[in-house]
């Protein structure tokens, strides 16, 4: 099993820039790469903020193989296999190469709204198939179910699952589950806004969005949280926070994208059914924008 220490600190969920004609764009993407590996400890490959719901198998892999062999440091890899078909997510964790891939994320089954134990037998399943670690992702705001932490602490038992990231906002329940859990069980925030907590309660670290623009802030943030700043770790998450809203506020990574372009990496272009920034975004987020 892959050593967790690996996977603390900082992930980034990256972006997939897009060129003019709806193409992946593989020189933004290098230098998006560049970028952030200036403060993250690993990149998460097609994840939400990828638009992986809108990228071909193919492409999917496209970019998971360039990531590989354009990741300079040499930092861990995660990869994003999930859906709310079980059968289909195994067929395609089979068919795909992760020989250099460090750990899965795979979200909880979405749309359906399935019980707990149709959510705790589809990660079995999962977890079952897949030749390298999972770590669960609850989003419940994207599933329209919650993955409790009592099935999460039923699935952290699973030998073959390493961790989670919680995008539920619900402090308590990361409690309940950094109280209950393993110390070998990642808890990850899948929010930007609630990393230091999570940090303050047992968590290990973030998978971020605001990570792919700040990279150097989320190390900061992580190394004073280590170290036991609290006030400095507050200090740096205070430069992000009025920046952080309007990422979300025409979906993610609608905003994300138009700020990265202010950086000078990539475009703007999203894919449907995303549009790119309005203009009214656009001048929020200039407002906004600054070199951190």
């Amino acid at each position: 099993m892959i050593q967790t220490k690996k996977l603390l600190g900082t992930g980034v969920a990256l972006v997939t820039p897009f060129n003019e004609q709806g193409g992946v764009d593989y020189k933004a993407l290098k230098k998006l790469l560049n970028h952030t590996a200036k403060g993250v400890d690993y990149y998460v490959v097609m994840g939400t903020t990828g638009e992986s719901a809108t990228l071909s198998k193919d492409e999917k892999q496209a970019v998971l193989k360039f990531v590989i062999h354009n990741n300079t440091k040499k930092i861990p890899v995660v990869y994003g296999i999930g859906g709310n078909n079980t059968q289909s997510v195994i067929d395609e964790i089979r068919s795909t190469d992760l020989s250099s891939v460090d750990a899965l994320l795979s979200v909880s089954p979405y749309y359906n709204k399935p019980s707990q134990e149709g959510i705790y037998q589809h990660f079995v399943g999962v977890a079952d198939a897949s030749p390298i670690p999972i770590l669960l992702y609850n989003v419940p705001g994207r599933t329209a179910s919650n993955m409790t932490a009592e099935t999460t602490l039923r699935l952290a038992a699973h030998e073959n699952i390493i961790g989670i990231k919680e995008a539920s906002g619900n402090l308590e329940q990361c409690m309940m589950i950094a109280k209950r859990k393993s110390n070998n069980f990642l808890l990850i925030s899948g929010d930007d806004m609630l990393t230091i907590p999570i940090y303050a309660v047992g968590g290990v670290g973030v998978i971020s969005v605001l990570a792919n623009a700040y990279p150097v802030v989320f190390k900061k943030i992580k190394e004073n949280c280590i170290g036991g700043n609290y006030r400095k770790a507050q200090n740096e998450a205070y430069k992000l926070i009025e920046i952080n809203a309007p990422m979300y506020e025409e979906g993610n990574p609608v905003g994300l994208k138009y700020l990265l372009k202010l950086i000078g990496i990539g475009n703007a272009k999203v894919r449907l059914p995303l549009v790119s920034a309005t203009l009214n975004l656009q001048k929020k987020i200039n407002q906004l924008f600054k070199q951190i």
